[in-house]
């Protein structure tokens, strides 16, 4: 196949990389070898066309620290290439972001698959202001209803969405790394939180003001944040309000990959996701292959944590229920057997499983596309 993947997110983005962006790079590792995948990117500053990792790169857009000027300038020349350049591939992947509106169904006839990984709804009004978040929370309604074929990480996000009623919808869930299930867990002295630097969306607000009363009863406990983000600044002045000896104790590594991030997650503790929103996040999946509790808000993004009985919950945005829990789990032993559960469930996720199932999709869709074309030329002899 001829892929042509829209990927607002990419190694070394100004703005950082989620989610979203190790998802795709992971499932493109299984298959790069036996597909041409060009990955249509965000440009930001400095961001050069090349082949990274095997995968073929083209930046589009402008360069700027604006975000909001990034997205929607990167959506008018995703429209434009698509619209030049569609006829190429045999299917085109476009990561779903209610603040990139490129209706691509306008563009091209190619079979078009839209990726959804999450879903904000009504938060996007805690978020910012009302004229912006009632454009991005109705492009969030609007967009998917162009698209017929669909692919949700999970069941849960696709009933947040009103859909065609001749969708084509699968399930595939995230993946973590095979070697993540050969890591032997140990405890050091800190808690970690490991993902984007987004204050709102991650609840990292709620994270420091939970560690600063966690302290109290474990001043020899540290908080290592392990990650980047557009936030990164601003996190770094909200450290700055805290008790010297506090902020002491909290420690920013940057962004981790490989074994660094084996080493940091082998070693907590705990895990700990105060997200506001979230969609079974990667981070989640990859704390339980390492044989880790997870202390994650209850949203249903998190579900198949509590489900599994591989973690606590705690009240969403509440800074106290969240010390309770950290508490909790570092004055129970339970915690390991919670870990020994997380990671007895997960161990189905590896990325080549996951990998193989989206392959799967794609074919089905190109075929299913061939068909009704087939169909089409015939009644117009």
């Amino acid at each position: 196949m001829k892929i042509l993947h829209l990927l607002y997110e990419s190694k070394g983005d100004y703005f950082g990389i989620g989610g979203v962006g190790v998802r795709a790079y992971e499932i493109y590792k299984h298959l790069k070898d036996r597909h041409d995948i060009t990955l249509l990117c965000k440009k930001y500053i400095g961001a050069k066309d090349a082949e990274i990792e095997g995968l073929r790169h083209i930046f589009v857009g402008v360069e700027s620290k604006s975000l909001t000027k990034t997205l929607l300038s990167y959506a008018y020349h995703c429209s434009w290439f698509v619209k030049k350049f569609g006829k190429d591939y045999d299917i085109i992947i476009e990561e779903f972001s209610p603040a990139i509106p490129t209706f691509l169904p306008f563009f091209t006839d190619k079979p078009i698959i839209l990726q959804v990984q999450g879903y904000t709804g009504k938060l996007y009004f805690s978020k910012y202001n009302l004229f912006f978040a009632s454009a991005l929370y109705l492009m969030e309604q609007l967009r998917p209803k162009f698209y017929r074929n669909l692919i949700f990480v999970s069941s849960d996000t696709s009933k947040k969405f009103v859909l065609r009623k001749d969708s084509y919808v699968k399930f595939i869930s995230n993946g973590i790394s095979s070697d993540l299930l050969k890591v032997s867990p140990s405890e050091g002295d800190y808690l970690l939180y490991l993902g984007r630097i987004d204050i709102y969306g991650k609840g990292l607000d709620i994270l420091v003001k939970a560690f600063e009363k966690f302290y109290k009863s474990f001043p020899d406990i540290k908080l290592l944040i392990a990650g980047d983000g557009r936030d990164v600044d601003e996190f770094n002045s909200m450290l700055m309000d805290l008790p010297e000896d506090v902020r002491e104790k909290v420690e920013l590594t940057g962004w981790v990959t490989g074994k660094t991030k084996q080493d940091l997650l082998s070693k907590a503790l705990f895990v700990v996701l105060p997200s506001r929103h979230e969609v079974q996040p990667i981070t989640a999946l990859e704390a339980m292959a390492c044989g880790k509790a997870v202390i994650a808000s209850d949203i249903t993004g998190f579900n198949f944590v509590t489900d599994n009985r591989a973690g606590i919950s705690f009240k969403t945005g509440d800074a106290a229920s969240l010390a309770h829990a950290m508490r909790n789990c570092i004055t129970s032993n339970e915690r390991n057997e919670m870990g020994k559960r997380g990671r007895e469930w997960v161990k189905d996720f590896t990325w080549d499983r996951i990998a193989l199932k989206y392959e799967g999709f794609l074919e089905d869709v190109i075929s299913s596309w061939k068909q009704k074309c087939d169909i089409t030329n015939s009644k117009k002899d």
